[in-house]
């Protein structure tokens, strides 16, 4: 049981890392993806590498209550955008405060950090937890 949980864990710690990696290249190198690419993918990353971190802590937990906790979380951060205090102001001034805690409010990125939870819990539906089933 014990090395399930572990391999579990592994597989969603790598989904993190790919899922990083994928939303910090669309930064990177967004001038040469489609528009709507470098415009949407990186928020949508974001909020699916906080659905795996989720999994990754509650591996057993279900997909709909691991979901809305990621939705929850990424919301919460979207909103406390809206919170201009001169502390927070300076944290998000750093490359990882802004990465993190993003600079200001959004609706449409509450979309995108939906769109992005419900795409990869699609991908932890049909590939990630087969895979896990299967061995």
């Amino acid at each position: 049981m014990k090395s399930v949980l572990i391999r579990d864990r592994l597989i969603y710690f790598f989904a993190v890392m790919m899922t990083m990696a994928a939303g910090l290249a669309s930064r990177h190198f967004g001038e040469r993806l489609p528009g709507w690419v470098h415009e949407h993918f990186g928020d949508a990353c974001w909020a699916g590498m906080i659905y795996f971190g989720v999994r990754m802590v509650w591996p057993h937990r279900s997909l709909v209550w691991a979901m809305c906790l990621s939705c929850v979380f990424s919301w919460m951060i979207e909103f406390s955008q809206l919170i201009q205090t001169p502390w927070l102001i300076e944290i998000r001034s750093t490359v990882l405060g802004a990465l993190i805690l993003g600079h200001g409010f959004l609706v449409i990125d509450l979309i995108r950090y939906t769109v992005g939870i419900l795409c990869m819990v699609m991908i932890d539906r049909y590939f990630l937890r087969n895979k896990m089933a299967g061995s």
